[in-house]
C-alpha cells in the first residue's frame, strides 16, 4: 500500500484514508465497526473523523476500533464545529428507527430529515486557544489515544482568525505538537477558502484539507501536506448522466480511455484513480458505507493496470468536462441537444 510522510513527524501513513462521516450516523455501531475493520483488513491505516460526525458519537466509535490497533493506525480529527446539543437524542432515535429504514427504504430520507430537526444545527465554536484546548482533550478521550496525528481547524475561513486570538491559537497548536499530543496541524476548508487562508495565515496552513476531483486542475506544489476529499465529486452522477446521454461522446471517450466510461462503477474507479495519480504526495480520503466498496477502493491504489486509462480520462475531463456538464444541464431541463460531439 502506498504511503506518505506526515510532515516532519517521522510517521508515515497510507495514502488512501477512510472518512468517518457515516460512522454512527447512517451506520449503526456494529456496521460502523465492520466497515472500519474492512478498511484495516484491506491495508488502509488512516482514518478521518470530526467531533460533529455521527451525532457526536463517531469519535467514540472510531476510538473503540483504534483501541484494537493502537500502533498500526493514524487519525485525523478536527476542531471548530461541535455536534448539536440534542445530537445524542437524534442519534438514539435514528438507531431505533434503523430496522424500519431497512424494511421500508423509502422512509430513509424522511427519517434522516426528522433526526436532523431533532438534533438542530451544528454549532461553530470560536477559534480561540481555550476552546481549542478543550476540544483537543475531548477528542483524545473519545479516541482513547494520547496522540492525534493530524489536527485540523474545521471549516475555518481567514476572517475567523484575527489579531491576538489567532496568535494565541497558533501558540496552542504549536504547544500541542511540542507536548506530543498532536503530530501536525492545519486547516480543513473549502477549496475556495484555501488561498486566503494560506496568504493570511501560512503558519496555520501546514496541512491543507479540501475537495479535489477530476474537474479540478492539478494543485500547485507546496510544502503543505494535502488531504483531498470528494474525489467522487458531488457532480459524479451529473457527469455520468451527461456522458451516457451523449452516445457519441461516450463512445469516443471509451475508445480513447480504453475503458467503458458509461458505467457508474467504471466512472468511480477512474475518478478515484485519477485523484491518486494527479496528487502523488497527498492523502486521498473517501467515504463508503459498504465494506466491499472500501476494499475495492483500497485495491485501486497499487493497481497500475488502470493508470493509463485514468490519465487519459483526466485529460478528457479537463479538456471537455465543463462543456459536457453544461450540455447535461441543458438536456436535463429539456433543451434541444445540439449536433456534433
Amino acid at each position: 500500500m502506498e504511503t506518505v510522510a506526515i510532515g516532519e513527524t517521522g510517521r508515515r501513513t497510507t495514502r488512501p484514508c477512510v472518512g468517518c462521516s457515516s460512522v454512527m450516523g447512517s451506520l449503526g455501531r456494529r456496521q460502523s465497526l465492520r466497515m472500519l475493520e474492512s478498511a484495516f483488513d484491506a491495508g488502509i491505516r488512516h482514518f478521518d473523523v470530526a467531533p460533529m460526525y455521527g451525532y457526536g458519537q463517531a469519535e467514540g466509535c472510531l476510538g473503540e476500533f483504534l483501541k484494537s490497533h493502537p500502533s498500526d493506525t493514524t487519525v485525523t480529527t478536527k476542531y471548530g464545529i461541535v455536534a448539536p446539543r440534542k445530537a445524542a437524542l437524534a442519534g438514539l432515535a435514528r438507531g431505533l428507527a434503523r430496522p424500519l429504514i431497512k424494511s421500508l427504504p423509502g422512509t430513509k430520507k424522511r427519517l434522516a430529515q426528522a433526526a436532523a430537526l431533532v438534533a438542530g444545527r451544528s454549532q461553530r465554536a470560536p477559534y480561540t486557544a481555550a476552546h481549542a484546548r478543550a476540544s483537543l482533550e475531548r477528542s483524545l478521550t473519545a479516541l482513547k489515544r494520547d496522540h492525534i496525528d493530524i489536527w485540523l481547524l474545521h471549516e475555518v475561513e481567514a476572517a475567523d482568525l484575527q489579531g491576538a486570538e489567532a496568535d494565541g491559537l497558533v501558540r496552542t497548536l504549536e504547544e500541542a505538537v511540542t507536548s506530543g499530543k498532536v503530530g501536525r496541524f492545519g486547516v480543513a476548508s473549502g477549496s475556495d477558502k484555501i488561498p486566503a487562508l494560506t496568504a493570511a495565515h501560512p503558519d496555520l496552513c501546514r496541512t491543507l484539507q479540501y475537495e479535489w476531483s477530476v474537474l479540478d486542475p492539478v494543485p500547485a506544489q507546496s510544502a503543505a501536506l494535502r488531504i483531498h476529499h470528494r474525489a467522487l465529486t458531488d457532480r459524479f452522477r451529473v457527469l455520468h448522466q451527461a456522458i451516457v446521454s451523449r452516445p457519441t461522446i461516450a463512445d469516443r471517450w471509451s475508445a480513447e480511455v480504453g475503458v467503458h466510461v458509461g458505467t457508474l462503477d467504471n466512472l468511480a474507479r477512474l475518478m478515484l484513480k485519477a485523484a491518486l495519480l494527479a496528487n502523488p504526495q497527498s492523502i486521498i480520503l473517501f467515504s463508503s458505507k459498504s465494506p466491499g466498496h472500501v476494499a475495492a477502493n483500497a485495491r485501486l491504489v497499487d493497481d497500475s493496470a488502470l493508470d493509463h486509462a485514468a490519465r487519459a480520462f483526466y485529460r478528457l475531463v479537463q479538456a471537455e468536462g465543463a462543456a459536457l456538464l453544461n450540455l447535461g444541464r441543458f438536456a436535463a431541463v429539456g433543451a434541444p441537444e445540439s449536433g456534433g460531439a
